[in-house]
């Protein structure tokens, strides 16, 4: 296998909380993978199990809900 497998994550964060940390850490131009796709829910509590398979559905190799 000559190519290495980089599995693609969507990450559900939280507008207040997690979302808030991972901009904070763009204005302090802190790097992470790029192969993490972040999307904004108003609350961790909004992501509904159809919203994970959706996202498995659309290519996606891992979810991970963040508050």
């Amino acid at each position: 296998m000559s190519e290495m497998f980089e599995p693609q994550i969507v990450a559900f964060c939280c507008k207040y909380c997690a979302y808030a940390a991972a901009d904070l850490a763009g204005s302090m131009r802190l790097s992470y993978p790029s192969n993490v796709k972040i999307i904004q829910v108003p609350c961790t509590g909004r992501v509904d199990i159809i919203h994970l398979l959706r996202a498995f559905e659309d290519g996606a190799d891992g979810v991970y809900v963040a508050g």
